[in-house]
């Protein structure tokens, strides 16, 4: 056994590598932001894994891995779940056990080169699948999928276009199985380099022949940002806050004014002093206010994270009420069970009520927007919803007051760029503190960030584009396509078990002795 064989052997050792191998992709999001980083970012891990002794041990290192990787996306959240966010990243962290298991399957010991072809279309298809089911609300959202290090690089966001999010996970993955078999299977370098070689190739046919979006025009749409406001009459210092800004914009010929999430705390229809005040900012501002509402409702019961329109003549009735929820921040799942979070946390004391359906509202100018409401930017399908049903722009409202000092406010605004990408819309991300940003269909970035030490507002000119991306038309085909490789891979495996069944030789049983056989004497 060699010195690095030695090192490895001991099991708590091993364990903390994959740890902190399974965190390394960290660095490839915000606020760091090396998107390159993450093309190489998972080579330790595979290469750990691999290495595995057992089938029993690599789906160990790929729990661990999966756990080091959720604990450092969602680093932030110590400060407000404490040793919490260590639990949910360990449950997380098992999804990525049979991912584990694949690797050392496909590229233990020394792999042929059919193998090594295998490894490039099923690992990537099994992460796929890890990024799916964790995508779910339930489980925590898609905060930190692989693809979404890759909002700012160009061609990645003319392939989002094409495949969504899903489709630049499976490329990343791909090169990092391409490269680890580079520097650790001498002689199976040659389809690894097919695997680098065809993936260069889809991202240059992307960029060439996919369908750009037609510019059409442009709106004007304001985003106000008060910034942290503190103290116990805080909800209505903000208000006074953003009532003041929003006076600074009249006469810039605005389409929309957009204000963050928990905007408003107060229902507008029990307090017509504040309606009866964002519409005379309407009227000053000649723009329609959209506004979000985080309070109990007067017509229903429960709390309500919900989009308002605001016209000069008060709300107009266009309303969205928040669908997917941030579990432990705005409602604790199985609160009979886990209600003691509320204890050792900032987990919600009261779960807020949940939409029931998007909705695409028509502001003063003949434009339709689409708003979302805080990490539910996160999720392509409601971005995609949207675009089907006619937005013309993306609307996000969100707040990140309590992570203003994190890396969230950064990755937070990033996800934007994707959802513009993806959908061929424009989007806006404004929030109440954090980073407001706005970008153009093809995800480019229009005009400045507003950063987290920002109490002010900005005036973007927003592009307006016409057409229906292949994202859009076709949806999540490359997550159907993952689930076909793996079903075959299934097919395959079952198959090979059943012929080595059928192959083996039977057991060798001696003969039982009846009961009247006796042994055979000398002499006889």
């Amino acid at each position: 056994m060699n010195r690095p064989e030695r090192r490895l052997a001991s099991p708590w050792r091993r364990g903390i590598l994959a740890v902190a191998a399974g965190a390394l992709p960290v660095f490839a999001f915000p606020a760091p932001s090396l998107w390159w980083f993450a093309y190489v970012a998972l080579v330790p891990w595979i290469l750990l894994v691999r290495a595995a002794p057992t089938a029993k041990r690599a789906a160990y290192d790929g729990w661990l891995g999966g756990l080091g990787f959720m604990l450092a996306v969602h680093h932030w959240l110590l400060p407000s779940l404490h040793v919490f966010t260590v639990v949910i990243a360990a449950l997380l962290g098992v999804l990525w056990a049979p991912w584990g298991w694949l690797v050392r399957r496909l590229l233990g010991g020394t792999p042929s080169p059919g193998q090594v072809a295998a490894a490039l279309v099923v690992l990537p298809s099994g992460w796929l699948m890890v990024e799916l089911v964790r995508s779910w609300q339930g489980l925590g959202g898609p905060w930190g999928l692989l693809g979404s290090s890759q909002w700012q690089v160009g061609p990645a966001l003319r392939l989002a276009s094409v495949g969504g999010v899903w489709l630049l996970s499976f490329l990343v993955v791909t090169v990092n199985v391409a490269v680890a078999v580079l520097v650790s299977v001498r002689g199976a370098r040659i389809p690894a380099v097919a695997g680098l070689v065809a993936t260069a190739a889809a991202t240059s046919a992307a960029w060439a022949w996919s369908p750009r979006p037609d510019a059409d025009g442009a709106v004007r749409i304001a985003v106000v940002q008060p910034g942290v406001v503190n103290g116990l009459d805080s909800i209505e210092k903000r208000f006074a806050r953003e009532e003041a800004l929003t006076r600074t914009l009249a006469g810039q010929d605005l389409d929309l004014v957009v204000w963050g999430e928990s905007s408003v705390g107060f229902d507008l229809a029990d307090r017509p002093d504040l309606a009866n005040r964002i519409a005379a900012l309407s009227r000053l501002t000649d723009a329609d206010i959209l506004v979000n509402v985080d309070a109990r409702r007067s017509d229903r019961p429960g709390i309500y994270k919900s989009s308002v329109l605001v016209g000069p003549q008060g709300p107009t009735g266009d309303r969205y009420d928040k669908m997917r929820l941030v579990p432990f921040g705005e409602y604790v799942p199985a609160r009979s069970v886990l209600g003691w979070a509320t204890s050792v946390g900032k987990a919600a004391g009261e779960d807020r009520r949940q939409g029931t359906e998007q909705v695409v509202m028509n502001v003063g100018h003949g434009l339709r927007v689409g708003p979302m409401v805080c990490f539910e930017s996160a999720f392509p399908d409601m971005s995609r919803h949207l675009a089907q049903d006619g937005a013309e722009v993306l609307l996000a409202q969100s707040s990140t007051s309590s992570f203003q000092h994190s890396w969230a406010p950064e990755q937070h605004a990033s996800l934007a760029a994707l959802r513009a990408a993806e959908t061929g819309r424009s989007m806006v991300h404004a929030t109440l503190t954090g980073v407001s940003a706005v970008y153009g269909p093809s995800g480019e970035r229009v005009g400045s960030w507003l950063g987290t030490d920002a109490s002010t507002t900005m005036v973007y000119e927003v592009p307006l584009a016409r057409g229906v991306t292949p994202y859009v038309r076709f949806g999540d085909w490359p997550v159907h396509a993952a689930l076909l490789v793996l079903a075959a891979l299934c097919a395959t495996e079952g198959t090979r078990a059943v012929r080595l069944r059928r192959l083996a030789p039977p057991p060798h049983v001696p003969l039982a002795r009846t009961a009247h056989e006796s042994p055979a004497r000398p002499g006889h």
